[in-house]
């Protein structure tokens, strides 16, 4: 009654700051109750106690806040902007925004947000950066993503993921191909005449989008606290948990092995995240590199081995030789020459495996441009994806010389091992399988995209440090089975098939590389949404 009476005797102390502190108050303390009782009563003093139970979403509709579950962010949002603008619009587009970022920091998140999506979208094809979402991007997020978060919505019955950072076509791909997300909500940017216009459509319509397809009614909200969506998560979902900074400091990054889906293909330019800092290194770099790119690719075309292969290594260009081929592989026996069998990295493998023997080889290609036919130091011969014809031209060429082959049909960046094609098992009654393996610390020598194929071997050559490692491995009898038994008939398809998957597993345990059974068709699917046949003219 004294602190009644006396909090009665002084009416200045209860003035009101500002005109909507009585209305405000009793929302705010009704949320902050709310919030209590949600999120704070189901915490406990241990670490991760806000990381609900597995069996307590299990069969439940999830909402969950991308930024705040799903990823560990790492990384700042500049990085997947500008993997966005050099993949879909070029390095002069990255280039663009590298030198406006900078400004762009002055302002406040949102702005800069905006500002990213202007200079990295305007004017860029729906088709592009569409495809930039599904082959590009989801490597860079799958290096981000929160072992903890992921498990806690792994067993929920429907996920809708909600971004409240990215537009909803950057995470897309990504979240639904490799984490199973039944729903994508996130900001659009506004498309006319199917090229983005670089503006972001109004925030409240994706949140509303949201809560209609999350069924909030329903839903078990996952959220950050403190995030832009946290007010409305814990007005909508009947529970919601919210996780801390605190909290995701002891979280762990999700191990590659983990992935819910293997990451076997993925295409795009850059082989490192372009931070701000890493991306100013890069374009102070590439005048360098391509000067680096043109010597080297000079001395390979134009010098003998034994004297470009010195120069390549002064250079930066490392070639390891982890154990000599055959002794007879070193004289071509009676028939003619040896088929080498090797796993696809780049167009520059059988190149690598004539330096390595230190003597001509030819290959045999599928769709290499016919630049790149001109510009190979080696013979290259086209094959014509016509089982027979192939045939009889690869025995033909096996007959003059030595022969190299990738029953692949494709690269593969990854430490995967496409299906292999038994054709090889046919030619020879032996085989030498070759070993290879890539790094690069800037630029992939690879790309989907046929416009830029030819330069696949330059961007090789750009990076500071290439290295290719080659190793030549026992020979294989292809006149034998898998158990030694003799095949008297030797030759059938299905003969041929058992010798193709012996000599894939050869090479997976020596590179330690998983087999898998995707072709070149499941590739270009799903990076190009296209059967990666690229059809040549007949000569009249």
């Amino acid at each position: 009654r004294r602190h009644a009476r006396a909090h009665r005797a002084r009416p200045s102390m209860v003035k009101k700051p500002y005109p909507f502190h009585k209305p405000f108050s009793p929302i705010r303390r009704l949320l902050r109750r709310t919030l209590s009782g949600r999120h704070h009563r189901r915490s406990s003093t241990a670490k991760g106690a806000a990381v609900p139970p597995t069996e307590k979403l299990q069969g439940q509709t999830v909402i969950v806040d991308v930024e705040a579950w799903l990823l560990m962010s790492r990384l700042s949002t500049f990085p997947y902007f500008m993997l966005v603008a050099v993949e879909a619009g070029g390095f002069l587009r990255g280039l663009l925004l590298l030198l406006t970022y900078p400004l762009m920091c002055l302002f406040g998140h949102d702005m800069r947000l905006k500002a990213m999506v202007m200079v990295s979208f305007f004017g860029l094809r729906e088709k592009e950066v569409l495809r930039v979402s599904k082959a590009v991007l989801p490597k860079l997020f799958l290096e981000d993503v929160a072992s903890q978060g992921l498990e806690a919505v792994k067993k929920a019955r429907t996920v809708v993921a909600v971004s409240t950072v990215f537009p909803r076509v950057m995470v897309e791909g990504f979240l639904k191909e490799y984490l199973g997300v039944d729903t994508v909500v996130g900001r659009e940017v506004m498309v006319v005449a199917g090229r983005y216009i670089g503006v972001i459509a109004d925030d409240a319509v994706a949140a509303e989008e949201m809560m209609n397809k999350g069924k909030h009614d329903e839903g078990v909200g996952l959220v950050g606290v403190g995030g832009k969506m946290h007010h409305l998560f814990s007005r909508n979902c009947k529970e919601t948990y919210a996780v801390s900074e605190a909290d995701k400091a002891a979280w762990q990054a999700l191990p590659r092995d983990k992935y819910p889906k293997p990451l076997v293909f993925h295409d795009g330019r850059l082989a490192f995240a372009p931070t701000f800092s890493a991306a100013i290194a890069m374009y102070t770099y590439i005048p360098f590199g391509i000067f680096l790119a043109i010597v080297r690719s000079m001395a390979y075309s134009l010098l003998p081995y034994r004297v470009s292969v010195p120069i390549g290594a002064l250079t930066g260009m490392r070639s390891r030789i982890i154990a000599g081929p055959p002794a007879d592989a070193m004289d071509e026996n009676k028939a003619g020459g040896r088929l080498y069998v090797c796993n696809h990295r780049t167009l520059l493998d059988p190149i690598t495996v004539a330096a390595g023997l230190r003597k001509p080889v030819t290959a045999v290609t599928y769709s290499v441009s016919p630049v790149s036919e001109l510009m190979a130091p080696i013979r290259t011969a086209r094959l014509t994806r016509d089982r027979d014809e192939d045939r009889r031209r690869m025995a033909g060429l096996l007959a003059r010389g030595n022969l190299v082959v990738c029953p692949e049909g494709t690269t593969c960046r990854e430490p995967y091992l496409l299906r292999f094609s038994p054709l090889f098992a046919e030619l020879a009654a032996e085989v030498t399988p070759v070993a290879l393996e890539t790094r690069v610390d800037m630029f992939y020598g690879t790309s989907t995209k046929p416009a830029s194929k030819v330069l696949d071997p330059l961007y090789f050559m750009m990076n500071p440090r290439p290295e290719y490692r080659v190793e030549f491995l026992e020979p294989v009898d292809t006149t034998t089975m898998a158990d030694g038994e003799e095949d008297g008939h030797g030759r059938d398809k299905s003969h041929s098939i058992h010798v193709a998957n012996r000599v894939q597993r050869v090479l997976g345990e020596a590179l330690a590389f998983e087999l898998t059974e995707q072709t070149r068709r499941d590739k270009y699917m799903m990076l190009a949404g296209n059967e990666g046949i690229v059809k040549v003219k007949a000569n009249k």
